[in-house]
Order: C-alpha cells, then sequence, then structure tokens
C-alpha cells in the first residue's frame, strides 16, 4: 500500500473495488488487526488505534466475514455464531466447572436470526454442513452483526452464491446498515456494488484513486477508473488517462 486513504461513515455500505492485485486484502488486513502497516495512522471515532493482532480489532468492534467463511460445518447454527465467545452458565457451574449454557446461546442465536430476517434456517441446532451456501453466508454475517459494534468488513460474500442466495445475503448487508452499522463490502460483482453501495472506494496500485457514488457515474465509467482507462479529476469530472480529453459522468 501507498498513500492508501480510507474514510467511512456511519450506517453506510462502502464498496471497495480494484483490479487482482491492487491491494484490497491488505488495506482490510490492516483494518482488522491481521497486518500492521509500517506507517500511516488508523482513527476510530476520533481516536488514533493500533491494533496488534484480529483479536484487537474484534475487542474494538470490528467484525470481519471473510470469502472462506471460517465456519464450523461440523457445529449447530447456534455453536458458530457464538464460537469463540462461548457463554458459560451461571454461578458456580459456570464458574468453577466451566459449563456451556447452550440453551441460551441457542435462543440468542435464534433471536439475532431472526432480527435480521433469516427465514431459511428451521432449526437452529441444524448442523452448518448441512446448510446451502447461502446459508452458510447467512450464518457468518449474522455472526459478524451479533458482535460488530463499530464495523462490519464483507470480503466476497456473494462470489460463490447463486442468483437467489445472492439476494438473501444482499439484503442482510442492507438490514445491517439500516441498525446503523457501517459495513465494508469487497466485491468484484459491479452490479451488486451498484445495487447496495452507498460509496465505492476505487482502489489501484495500491492506492485509493477515487471515491464516488453511483448515482453519479454509470457502470463502466467506474470500471473504467478500477483499471486505469479513466481517472477523476478534483472536480469530479472523468478525464481520459492517455490524452486528457474529458467524459461525462453518468
Amino acid at each position: 500500500m501507498d498513500g492508501a486513504d480510507f474514510d467511512l461513515r456511519r450506517g453506510e455500505v462502502l464498496a471497495v473495488i480494484g483490479d487482482n492485485g491492487a491491494g484490497k486484502s491488505t488495506m482490510i488486513k490492516a483494518l482488522c488487526g491481521a497486518v500492521i502497516p509500517d506507517e500511516g495512522t488508523i482513527w476510530l471515532d476520533g481516536k488514533e488505534i493500533h491494533f496488534h493482532s484480529p483479536l484487537d480489532a474484534r475487542q474494538a468492534g470490528i467484525e470481519t466475514v471473510y470469502q472462506t467463511l471460517a465456519v464450523a460445518p461440523a457445529m449447530d447454527i447456534a455453536g458458530n455464531l457464538f464460537l469463540g465467545r462461548e457463554e458459560r452458565k451461571k454461578g458456580l457451574v459456570g464458574q468453577l466447572f466451566r459449563t456451556l449454557d447452550h440453551k441460551r446461546m441457542r435462543q440468542e442465536a435464534k433471536r439475532q436470526l431472526d432480527a435480521l430476517g433469516v427465514a431459511t434456517v428451521q432449526d437452529i441446532r441444524q448442523l452448518v454442513e448441512t446448510l446451502s451456501g447461502g446459508q452458510r453466508q447467512a450464518v457468518a454475517v449474522a455472526r459478524a452483526a451479533m458482535f460488530a459494534r463499530k464495523l462490519a468488513i464483507m470480503d466476497e460474500p456473494t462470489a460463490a452464491l447463486g442468483v437467489r442466495e445472492s439476494g438473501m445475503v444482499l439484503d442482510l448487508i442492507r438490514r445491517i446498515r439500516d441498525n446503523g452499522l457501517p459495513v465494508v463490502l469487497i466485491s468484484h460483482n459491479m452490479p451488486h456494488v451498484f445495487e447496495i453501495a452507498d460509496r465505492i472506494h476505487v482502489h489501484r496500485l495500491g492506492k485509493r484513486v477515487a471515491v464516488v457514488k453511483p448515482d453519479d457515474y454509470a457502470m463502466n465509467e467506474v470500471v473504467a477508473l478500477m483499471t486505469g482507462a479513466l481517472r477523476l479529476t478534483a472536480s469530479g469530472e472523468l478525464v481520459d488517462q492517455k490524452d486528457g480529453n474529458p467524459r461525462n459522468g453518468g
């Protein structure tokens, strides 16, 4: 990364797009504590923060849904939602014998899925390995929504899904945004980006080259910004990268 400026507002979906090798993943890893930047600063709610591990970012309220989902197939839905954050029973049984409160976790898991409108899951005790791709993605997104207090990051959440399941995941992202939580969406699916994003961060060669609103520019123009065929001037005008001739915005 080199001069990879990045800003996020409350209650928005910010799409991050860029070609392979543009530095999107590196930037996101820096935001979620998986990579420690050599220089530069990260600010959260007006305070400078320093992450030394993904656990630091999670404790700060930042949750990430990776493309690989990071779910445990042999565990049930509730177990996956509380993975690493299991709740113990109250009293001596939980403190001394470290007994887990499965009933309470299942009740909270069902409440969370109901709040997000996930109606395709019939039984909260169902093993994740028996779920469809879209249902597994919904579990991963719901887990992020449960514990993210500041930011939810989604890495290619619809990459391996069909049309119907992709629509379900996009609806989940909308509900998270409507609840006031900002979402960073990394995606190569431009129709999905233009459907759900409030702003689009265009990343190229390790730095931000533009931040645009989907309503202001056509899809092919944003793709041209991403590939370097066009560039955006300070006044918001699109110009050809080679000859500098202006292009009309969408």
